[in-house]
């Protein structure tokens, strides 16, 4: 490969002849439950990491969590208050249940692996870890340390990690998040932003048949609400609201006391999120069904990811990184999907998110790691890293 320093050969060569650890890691911490909510889960796939960190003299440290996953920071280069040459991002965490694993164990068939949370991003997780041990072996970046963040709350809008995250973000140069690659190898250069809340609604029980008329039902005014927050949607702005779960009421024969949903928004920018929390506030005020009342809460938020002048710079380093590799066209893509890239991105350091191994169907049982993206993904990483240090 023409055009590499020196430093980039030896690392991308390295690189080259790491395909079968990486699976071999993979394999460990795929095997490894590890829901949002199985704190010991997610805190066994961090140890599996610290451990792969220790047994090569990367130094780790970690950030402890009473409700979550811990954070764990790995770090190549002195680590002595510089900001950091960049930072590399992932989660531990995934929307699987305990026994998953167990149900459907990691496997590869033909060009792909399979499993919990293999490509939404414990695939990204190991590829981190092996660009931080390249420039381990062959010289860490001159501007600053490397540094590995590796969180375990992702999947709930990083309720213990979002403070850690800005907290990194802000003393590095840039960030790359390893969420999965898009096929055939896009990258991710604008998410939306979400919001997650809790609805209550308050009404009055009754027997349904021997005093209907003292009851008010709380599910008769959930029901209208679900109604007018869904009719909030607008497709061609850009701004989803979506009621996913509800529940409510005690038995059929009583006019139910109590119902609650989950709301999930979406939107683009920070002025349709003022309009649509607006909008869902005035809904959740006013009741239609006499007698009852409610209230909401955010349980959880994401930021968008927003396009910047000095975010498509870094983007252009690493499509020129992708070229050295012979990869001749890596596409900038827009996605619906929230992740901790935003909370990056909003500290003010130029953020790309989508640059692990290319993988699809995250979230279902039939998810997947595309094999051969493994090396490639890490290689260019590992370039954009050397070029960034470069200007510095």
């Amino acid at each position: 490969m023409t055009g590499l320093s020196e430093r980039e050969q030896q690392i991308t060569a390295w690189l080259a002849t790491q395909h079968d650890e990486m699976i071999d890691l993979l394999e460990d911490v795929v095997g490894i439950d590890s829901g949002t909510y199985d704190k010991a889960g997610v805190d066994a796939v961090g140890d599996r990491f610290i451990q792969f960190f220790s047994e090569h003299g990367i130094a780790t440290s970690i950030i402890k969590g009473d409700e979550f996953g811990n954070g764990i920071r790995a770090c190549v280069g002195e680590d002595d208050g510089r900001t950091a040459a960049a930072l590399m991002m992932g989660h531990r965490d995934t929307v699987f249940p305990k026994g998953e694993v167990a149900d459907r164990p990691f496997r590869i068939e033909g060009k792909r692996a399979y499993g919990p949370g293999v490509s939404d991003m414990k695939c990204g997780l190991v590829m981190n870890a092996f660009v931080l041990l390249a420039f381990h072996k062959f010289g860490s970046p001159s501007s600053g340390p490397l540094v590995a963040l590796f969180t375990g709350d992702e999947e709930i809008g990083s309720p213990f990690s979002k403070a850690i995250i800005e907290a990194e973000a802000r003393n590095a140069r840039y960030v790359l998040n390893s969420e999965p690659g898009r096929a055939p190898g896009a990258v991710v250069t604008g998410r939306k932003g979400g919001v997650f809340m809790h609805l209550e609604v308050f009404g009055k029980a009754a027997h349904s048949g021997g005093a209907p008329q003292d009851g008010c039902s709380a599910i008769g005014e959930i029901a209208h609400k679900i109604t007018t927050l869904h009719a909030l949607t607008d497709f061609s702005r850009g701004i989803t609201v979506n009621v996913g779960l509800i529940s409510g009421g005690l038995s059929v024969n009583m006019t139910a006391p109590y119902a609650e949903a989950r709301i999930d928004l979406r939107y683009t920018t920070e002025k349709e999120r003022e309009e649509a929390m607006a909008a869902i506030e005035k809904i959740v005020s006013n009741c239609t069904v006499d007698g009852t009342s409610a209230s909401f809460s955010v349980a959880g938020e994401f930021y968008p990811l927003e396009p910047t002048p000095e975010q498509s710079a870094l983007f252009n380093c690493y499509g020129s990184a992708a070229q050295q590799l012979g990869i001749n066209h890596i596409e900038a893509i827009f996605t619906g999907g929230c992740a901790d890239s935003g909370f990056a991105a909003a500290v003010g350091t130029p953020t790309i998110c989508g640059v692990g191994p290319v993988g699809g169907k995250a979230h279902t049982p039939e998810e997947f790691l595309e094999v051969d993206t493994f090396v490639t993904r890490a290689q260019v990483a590992a370039i954009t890293v050397c070029r960034l240090d470069a200007k510095h």
